[in-house]
């Protein structure tokens, strides 16, 4: 199967025109024409995934790799030093980022991860009916997501509903309108804001809420019949 016939099949899944003016999904490594035969997915890209990789193989990534104009290519710095290996072992690339996470990812770490059902979509947002103490919510909310700890913005002793936005969605906070809003990448200044505008926030990390896109995306990659990999992502933080 050709990157092309792969790339249709996922623009019909999750259509790239649905991206983010500022984003870069899409076919960012590579040739249309390019034979396939194993598919690997994950969140990001590293070193040792690339060494992994066999030649001619398809990462399909939901971070691109190539985000802003580049101007340079130095094989000793980030991008150029994970983008000259792909080439040399002539390993193709597509990015799902923001448009996968309207389709799919916000609504499977709602329902698969979470547990609650969502009572409204706009966008990014998914809405959940919540319906519960804030103490409980955020104890749930932690467990379900695997976080050793939760650092959380109170403006609520029992939350109604709650605006989800996985990855790092901190900058649509005034436009949230719910009790609590569960986001990553959450800024001291953010948190401030939302004490000042009475909006609850839990921050529920970058990596431990996206890291799902995998398993998510594995489940339809499947049905085209290719050997298809889902990469154990490394999260770039540890926590002591």
């Amino acid at each position: 199967m050709t990157v092309r016939e792969i790339y249709t099949f996922l623009d019909a899944l999750s259509p790239f025109a649905l991206q983010e003016s500022w984003d870069n999904s899409g076919l960012l490594i590579g040739d249309f024409t390019q034979e396939i035969t194993t598919i690997i997915v994950s969140i990001d890209m590293d070193e040792d995934l690339i060494e992994f990789m066999p030649d001619n193989a398809l990462l399909i990534t939901h971070h691109p790799i190539i985000f802003g104009g580049l101007k340079q290519l130095k094989f000793n710095q980030y991008p150029a030093k994970l983008i000259a290996p792909m080439i040399r072992k002539n390993i193709t690339n597509i990015a799902m980022h923001t448009n996968f996470d309207q389709t799919h990812l916000n609504e499977y770490v709602a329902t698969k991860v979470l547990g609650y059902e969502i009572i409204a979509k706009e966008g990014f947002v998914a809405y959940l009916g919540v319906d519960e103490p804030f103490e409980l919510f955020a104890q749930k909310t932690k467990m379900a997501l695997g976080l050793k700890h939760i650092h959380t913005v109170q403006c609520h002793d029992h939350i109604k509903t709650c605006a989800l936005v996985t990855g790092s969605g901190a900058s649509l906070m005034r436009n949230i309108e719910a009790d609590c809003f569960l986001t990553g990448d959450i800024k001291y200044h953010d948190a401030m804001e939302a004490k000042a505008l009475g909006l609850s926030m839990m921050d529920i990390g970058h990596y431990e809420s996206e890291h799902y896109f995998g398993e998510v995306l594995a489940q339809h990659l499947e049905k085209l019949g290719l050997s298809v990999i889902i990469s154990p992502s490394k999260n770039p933080f540890t926590y002591r």
